[in-house]
């Protein structure tokens, strides 16, 4: 799959305080994988796929979600396409060129309690097992 599916709006999320003209770019550590250093930055079509993101990123702050601009090539997020998942249902992508920040959103459904800690130990599992792979 090397079409990219959607021409926007795009999201993502983190806990990053930011502003309107901000780049989000490559190079920090995954918030799956903290061993690796991501090569791309990440983001959906998504709101609240880009609010699960924020809810579960690393730091201290506030999940945020963002609305944002690729400034150069993108393509389908290979983590969650057809190397996992057929097509791209979660409409994720990623691109080694930075994103600009060109607003925020807030009316993002957020997660129950209940359901941030579900998620949060499938990533504890997914970071202790050995075959559990980031294609960076």
């Amino acid at each position: 799959m090397n079409e990219a599916l959607d021409e926007g709006p795009f999201y993502h999320g983190t806990k990053a305080e930011l502003n309107v003209g901000d780049h989000l770019t490559a190079g920090f550590r995954s918030n799956y994988r903290p061993e690796i250093v991501m090569n791309h930055i990440y983001f959906t079509a998504l709101r609240d796929g880009a609010g699960l993101a924020a809810e579960l990123a690393a730091g201290e702050g506030a999940p945020r979600v963002y609305v944002v601009e690729p400034t150069g090539h993108f393509e389908n997020d290979p983590n969650v396409t057809d190397k996992k998942f057929p097509g791209n249902p979660t409409r994720s992508y990623r691109s080694r060129e930075p994103l600009r920040i060109v607003g925020e959103v807030t009316d993002w459904t957020r997660l129950t309690p209940e359901a941030l800690q579900m998620w949060r130990d499938r990533l504890a599992a997914i970071r202790l097992d050995d075959r559990a792979e980031i294609i960076n």
